[in-house]
């Protein structure tokens, strides 16, 4: 990892905190707002934990991304968990054959950015 990009690393892990330290839940409930904030704080250190052996400048590149969308929408939507996500059911296609594999490849390609690695530690 270079310098450079351990400093953004290193910055948007205190970035992460700093939201956690300030957020305030849609609803205004203290409860509430406690236990958005954990989340926030456990989320981040999983994730970091998690990606902290990889050294493919490209997988920390798309890490950085993940990171950084995440934030956005939590900060937009006022929510810290992932937005989900409807794909629309395989209906069409039987278990097997090259129908289901196709579908099942379009619906992994269609999965969002910030949900890359979220379904990896749920």
């Amino acid at each position: 990892m270079t310098p450079v990009t351990r400093q953004e690393v290193l910055g948007l892990y205190r970035k992460i905190f700093r939201i956690a330290k300030n957020w305030q839940s849609a609803s205004g409930q203290i409860e509430e707002t406690i236990k958005e904030k954990q989340y926030i704080r456990s989320e981040a250190r999983t994730l970091f934990r998690k990606n902290k052996n990889v050294t493919d400048a490209k997988m920390i590149k798309q890490c950085i991304e993940e990171y950084e969308a995440r934030i956005e929408i939590g900060l937009h939507y006022n929510i810290p968990y992932p937005r989900p996500i409807h794909l629309p059911p395989m209906g069409l296609a039987s278990k097997q054959g090259r129908a289901f594999r196709h579908q099942e490849k379009l619906r992994k390609f269609s999965k969002p950015i910030y949900l890359k690695s979220h379904d990896d530690i749920s």
